[in-house]
């Protein structure tokens, strides 16, 4: 059984009604990996705006494995000290991890985020030193288009986020630095120009698959 656990920030977790790209992933490895998988991680909810807590269960289609390690407004900062004991507890194999809009947008600057990333690293693999990882670069959103300095913080941070993974890269835990998808529209892709509609979460879902297509050769190519 191969578990994969999401870690992200907003984009990951989703909100009262929509499928989230956790889904989208969901249904591409049916589809594509031949052997048993699932989705793992100690939080299942989405975040109810209306209650301003992550408290919802309410998906556009509730039928799949809704585990994950996500929360609006949280970023690496957040997660680095919580990954471990959810490795440990979830036995985790692989990690798609898309952070750092929140850190870089209020609470480090692109050098710290960074260093926080390392320490994600760190404390994954003292849980699990066989964690495989694929990492998503910061992907521009609206306040990015409209804020030229946090916009050269998202590409300051997004080359140091491949520095560190090919600087942390082993054979024994790997880790793949997905491309931002080449087609991604504030426009068509996100419903307030961050967080995606369901075209967002296709691109999102489809960032994955191909990084470990052609990284590992796992699962296949993507067809939403």
């Amino acid at each position: 059984m191969l578990r994969f656990m999401p870690v992200g920030d907003s984009m990951t977790i989703g909100s009262t009604g929509d499928h989230t790209w956790r889904h989208r992933m969901w249904r591409h490895l049916c589809s594509t990996y031949g052997g048993p998988f699932t989705l793992v991680g100690p939080r299942e909810t989405l975040y109810d705006k209306a209650a301003d807590s992550p408290a919802s269960y309410a998906y556009a289609d509730p039928d799949f494995p809704r585990g994950h390690l996500a929360g609006w407004g949280e970023g690496w900062l957040h997660m680095a000290p919580l990954i471990g004991e959810a490795v440990r507890t979830t036995r985790a194999d692989v990690l798609l991890v898309s952070l750092g809009l929140i850190d870089l947008g209020f609470y480090t600057n692109a050098e710290q985020t960074a260093q926080n990333a390392r320490a994600f690293v760190a404390g994954a693999r003292e849980a699990n030193p066989r964690i495989a990882m694929v990492w998503l670069p910061v992907i521009h959103n609206v306040r990015a288009a409209n804020d030229p300095p946090f916009a050269a913080q998202v590409a300051r941070f997004n080359e140091l986020l491949a520095k560190t993974a090919a600087d942390l890269d082993e054979p024994a835990s790997p880790i793949l630095l997905a491309s931002v998808p080449p087609t991604w529209d504030i426009d068509t892709d996100t419903y307030d120009g961050t967080h995606p509609n369901a075209n967002g979460e296709h691109q999102l879902a489809s960032a994955f698959a191909e990084a470990m297509y052609q990284g590992w050769e796992l699962g296949g190519e993507y067809t939403p």
